[in-house]
């Protein structure tokens, strides 16, 4: 009952944001003009409990590559409707230097099950590395509140964007060419 509040509390926080509330220029680059900007260190992965179509990662050494950081669960319409531009980019940037990581994250106790991960993996087409992060350290420790949320971090190991919810596909694919063009 309590992350259902959330997510329509979050839904609505979302939906203000992708209206230009002054308010989100600040947390988060939901706002279509927002540019990339340096929010700091991405956090590590941590407290993940299966890598799945990957062997375990750590953002230390993916150093030199521009990694974009997707949460998501597989019972999410949002996070399903977010996925064809995620598996699209991963198939057109991968052998350019982009690493995507869907840190799949539970909303609901059947979402915890590997199995039903699995499934959605090959359901939805995931090639790319995904985290069960059924424990939410990882979640908590980028201080996420919202499915889907992405965290575009450049080569330096900084999260350069940050978008929550659905839309501006065009902006987050921009930023991430951006940050590939860019000499390390």
């Amino acid at each position: 009952m309590t992350r259902t509040i959330v997510r329509l509390i979050t839904a609505a926080a979302v939906t203000t944001c992708l209206a230009g509330s002054p308010a989100c220029s600040n947390d988060g680059d939901t706002a279509p003009t927002a540019a990339l900007r340096d929010y700091g260190p991405a956090p590590e992965f941590s407290g993940i409990d299966a890598w799945l179509n990957s062997a375990p990662l750590m953002l230390a050494s993916l150093r030199g590559k521009v990694v974009l950081v997707n949460f998501w669960t597989f019972d999410c319409i949002n996070c399903v409707h977010t996925l064809p531009y995620v598996t699209s980019w991963y198939a057109k940037y991968k052998d350019q230097g982009l690493v995507i990581v869907g840190v799949h994250t539970p909303e609901f106790d059947y979402e915890h099950d590997r199995k039903k991960v699995e499934a959605a993996l090959k359901r939805f087409g995931i090639a790319y590395p995904v985290a069960q992060d059924n424990g939410y350290a990882t979640w908590n420790a980028y201080a996420n509140r919202y499915w889907p949320a992405d965290y575009l971090i450049d080569r330096d190991g900084r999260i350069a964007l940050k978008h929550y919810g659905e839309g501006d596909y065009e902006r987050i694919e921009n930023a991430i060419r951006t940050l590939l063009a860019r000499a390390h």
